[in-house]
């Protein structure tokens, strides 16, 4: 039996099964909503917070080292619900942290805030992967998480985009409303369509999912994911005053070069499945050796508009390729007690997002001008391959998974 193969006794049918990974997407979208939206409207909210764009950079790490801090804990602190109701549980939370956010004072409160909003993400990304990679047989899994991933991809060209065109209009407080209705929207959708029959009801054991955290492939897989990953974050984090001062672009063309960076996630999310699927390590090789590449051509490209689109578009491609390839590759190395670990990987991709926006905005106070965060990037990828290098002389530890029997929720869905 493979590592990845959960043990339910039959498969829900294909209209069930799509009905879960889209209400599981829903939950995604309105995630990265939340996640990314702060990038393009990081002016506004240091000006009417009366911040400099470093100091406002921090909002990104503090949403970030929320999901760093939320992921493995709250998954562990939860070994007593079942996965159908610790996901609906983790959207409500997060809806909970972005009407606080809109309702912040100061940006000392907007802090505290964004780290409580990160809180659901990682836990809910690693329990909704394993919840949406049982529900297919284990040739069609890596594409089943890429399926339940593209709402956070489809986010950055709808959520994120018109999210942060009514920031310019309205102001950025009530951007964060929207955001924490999209979560209750998400947990009512969790809620109906998520089949619980099909997803196992017996609790975390909580011993066995920490043994598996501790092994050396699962370590290498968040390494990888935490290097690598803050490579676009680096960029990515200043987006808007590097196309506004270096490249000439108007402030209104923010938001359909946001679109294109969507865009470029969800090809890359979708293309980098089906890639894992064939060959995982090389794969996970190739996107890192591109990024790096991209990230390093960027620094030109920004001189030249249509460049900038296409190279921008391009970087995000590569990066979010990595999401499916270093899930896989964790879930297999965690063999039957997968919750944690994937969680933990999603702490490792947030850890990515704060490393990549410090590192960024240190180089830009540091008055070496808002293209010098993309040589940081470049560096980044560079240091991601070669722990995937040595990641991929690790052969994953995958035990024969304990078969436990799953019983039937009574529950709507």
């Amino acid at each position: 039996m493979s590592a990845l193969s959960l043990p339910t006794p039959r498969l829900p049918t294909p209209r069930r099964r799509t009905a879960a990974l889209l209400a599981m997407a829903v939950g995604a979208f309105g995630i990265g909503t939340g996640e990314f939206v702060i990038m393009g409207l990081l002016p506004n909210v240091a000006d009417n917070l009366h911040v400099s764009i470093p100091a406002a950079g921090h909002l990104i790490s503090a949403y970030a080292l929320g999901v760093v801090v939320g992921a493995p804990t709250l998954i562990a602190a939860s070994t007593r619900m079942t996965r159908k109701s610790l996901l609906i549980a983790l959207m409500v939370a997060f809806a909970v942290g972005n009407v606080l956010s809109a309702m912040a004072s100061n940006y000392d409160w907007l802090l505290v805030a964004r780290f409580v909003s990160g809180l659901p993400h990682g836990a809910f990304f690693g329990v909704a992967s394993v919840v949406a990679g049982g529900l297919v047989e284990p040739a069609r899994r890596t594409r089943a998480m890429s399926t339940m991933f593209a709402g956070l991809t489809i986010a950055n060209i709808v959520g994120v985009p018109l999210s942060t065109m009514l920031g310019q209009h309205v102001g950025w407080r009530p951007v964060f409303v929207v955001v924490g209705v999209i979560g209750v929207l998400a947990a009512a959708a969790v809620w109906i369509a998520v089949p619980a029959k099909y997803v196992s009801t017996e609790p975390l054991h909580l011993r066995s999912e920490l043994k598996a955290l501790g092994r050396r492939t699962v370590w290498l897989a968040c390494a990888t994911a935490m290097i690598g990953g803050a490579s676009l974050f680096a960029t990515y984090s200043y987006i808007t005053p590097m196309v506004t001062h270096i490249t000439g672009y108007a402030q209104s063309s923010v938001t359909p070069l946001l679109v294109l960076v969507g865009i470029g996630m969800t090809v890359g999310n979708l293309v980098g499945a089906r890639l894992v699927d064939r060959a995982l390590m090389p794969s996970l090789y190739a996107f890192l050796a591109l990024d790096a590449v991209i990230a390093a051509v960027f620094m030109l490209a920004l001189h030249n508009k249509i460049a900038t689109a296409v190279t921008l578009m391009l970087f995000a491609a590569t990066t979010f390729a990595l999401v499916p390839a270093l899930q896989t590759r964790i879930i297999e190395g965690a063999g039957d007690a997968p919750n944690i670990a994937s969680g933990a990987n999603q702490a490792a991709f947030n850890i990515a997002n704060a490393l990549g926006a410090w590192l960024g905005g240190i180089v830009i106070a540091a008055g070496f001008g808002y293209n010098a965060p993309n040589l940081v990037a470049s560096g980044l990828a560079i240091a991601g391959l070669l722990i995937a290098i040595v990641s991929g002389r690790e052969r994953p530890v995958t035990p024969e998974p304990v078969e436990r029997e799953v019983r039937e929720e009574v529950t709507v869905g």
